[in-house]
């Protein structure tokens, strides 16, 4: 095995020998790679750079941001293919999915190029004569990122981009069980042409960096990705410290699509699928409740299950691979633990559900349908974080509303339909951050914000303009003329 990749400290590759293995879930016989595990040491470094190079950092021209996030840009979309294999390996994604979110990687970082030129701010008449006013935003200062496994090049870009075309300076821990990709895009950035300290990469155990991470004086922001659970652990943390942090959390989901009566079949069909089971569904957009009402609800089962006969389970890598395998071992036991909650709830398994066996030795599972559920069962209340959805029937668009915002959660939502009257009533009145009108739940555009209410998210949101809400702070200037 090769020395281990290590952490980007100070513009320097740096760190001790200890390293994890990085594992193929499609293959648990081959090692992606050795990358480095940080210490507190090592990110109490990371942010002594980081706040070395920010009084340079943030004053730099847009122009010079621009051409930076530019250039890693087309260098991330010129190497997609390569970046995408590497995701799919580590991650389990299929390679079509690894390309696509590698693709959406460079379009992120191409987007925000664009708005480091794109920042204005504005002069406003006081109320008190001769007095002006200007409204502008400066970075927020040393921002801590936190990164999540599923999706492992482009949750780094849409925190990494923004940041730095802001002027902020950045630490970032990607997910110790994925951190390949993360690596290879912050190697990328860091060759466009980075001052040292700018970004700075550690790796390693939540525990112990990400801990530091949120202890740290000299960290301005957290921008977390992850569970509830520790999304709640983040917050608290945040408002402990001296100072306090600014917190941005994008948290868990448990995201209904609705099928009413007057649906196109095979388009409500095309939505659930993809929605729930694509990406192996573990996705924190994945369409885990599939309310339907009682005149659709058979053909509807009826055709998902042929739909799902279709599929095939296999090497990410794989031409012809629909659906690649759970992440790891511990992530495939809980799937298989909901699967024998819903059983015991009363549930019944319409299909699959069953570990597979491939060639070479993985975390395969077939995908697994529910039906004869109610909301009121842990299978419709809880993230199951796996290709796991159940289906609960109602009689009527009212009490499909009803129960699609009946959950703690509230990222997306989505509704299959051909009425105008009853989409557009959804929504207004769906309560989630994002709201889907036949269209699968997972699947948003780059350019606009993402972000859910309620138990999924808080803080600003991510992605497009609004972005700038959560890397800048606003300041306001008067002057007597």
């Amino acid at each position: 095995m090769n020395a281990p990749f290590k952490n980007l400290i100070a513009g320097e590759w740096a760190g001790s020998q200890n390293a994890s293995r990085n594992i193929n879930p499609s293959n648990t016989n081959d090692v992606v790679g050795e990358y480095s595990q940080g210490s507190v040491e090592d990110l109490n470094n990371a942010v002594a750079a980081a706040k070395a190079a920010f009084p340079a950092w943030s004053r730099t021209t847009p122009q010079e941001r621009y051409e930076i996030l530019k250039k890693a840009s087309d260098e991330i979309l010129a190497r997609k293919d390569e970046l995408g294999r590497l995701l799919s390996r580590e991650e389990g994604k299929t390679l079509p999915e690894g390309i696509g979110e590698a693709t959406r990687a460079g379009q992120i970082f191409a987007f925000f190029a664009g708005e480091c030129l794109r920042l204005n701010g504005e002069s406003i008449p006081s109320v008190r004569p001769g007095v002006g006013v200007e409204v502008t935003r400066e970075p927020v200062g040393i921002v801590g990122m936190i990164t999540p496994w599923n999706f492992p090049i482009a949750i780094p870009a849409w925190k990494i981009a923004p940041a730095l075309a802001y002027g902020n300076c950045v630490v970032i821990k990607p997910a110790d069980l994925v951190p390949g990709s993360a690596w290879a895009l912050v190697d990328i950035i860091q060759r466009a042409g980075l001052p040292k300290g700018v970004l700075n990469l550690v790796m390693g155990r939540g525990s112990v960096v990400g801990q530091a991470l949120l202890e740290h004086k000299d960290v301005h922001a957290i921008s977390f990705t992850g569970s509830v659970s520790t999304g709640r652990k983040v917050a608290a943390a945040c408002i402990a410290g001296n100072p306090m942090k600014k917190v941005q959390l994008e948290m868990g989901g448990k995201n209904p699509l609705v099928v009413l009566d007057d649906a196109d079949l095979k388009v409500a069909v095309e939505c659930a699928v993809q929605g729930a089971f694509f990406s192996t569904g573990q996705r924190c957009t994945a369409s885990s409740r599939l309310i339907v009402q009682a005149g659709i609800h058979d053909r509807f089962v009826e055709a998902c299950i042929e739909r799902l006969k279709g599929v095939t389970v296999d090497d990410a890598l794989k031409a012809g691979t629909t659906i690649g395998p759970v992440v790891d071992q511990s992530q495939l036991d809980q799937n298989l633990k909901y699967i024998q909650i819903a059983r015991d709830e009363g549930g019944k398994l319409a299909f699959g559900g069953e570990l597979l066996n491939r060639e070479n030795p993985g975390f395969y599972l077939q995908p697994a349908l529910f039906t004869e559920t109610t909301n009121a069962m842990r299978i419709s209340r809880e993230e199951v974080f796996g290709p796991v959805a159940n289906v609960v029937r109602v009689k009527d668009y009212e009490e499909a509303l009803a129960i699609a915002n009946d959950t703690e959660f509230g990222l997306s939502s989505g509704i299959c339909t051909t009425s105008l009257k009853h989409a557009t009533h959804f929504k207004r009145n769906a309560e989630a951050g994002m709201v889907m009108v036949n269209l699968a739940t997972a699947g948003v555009d780059y350019h606009v914000p993402f972000g859910g209410r309620k138990g999924s998210s808080y803080g600003p949101r991510e992605q497009g303009a609004y972005a700038r809400e959560f890397y800048t702070t606003v300041k306001t200037s008067y002057t007597l003329a």
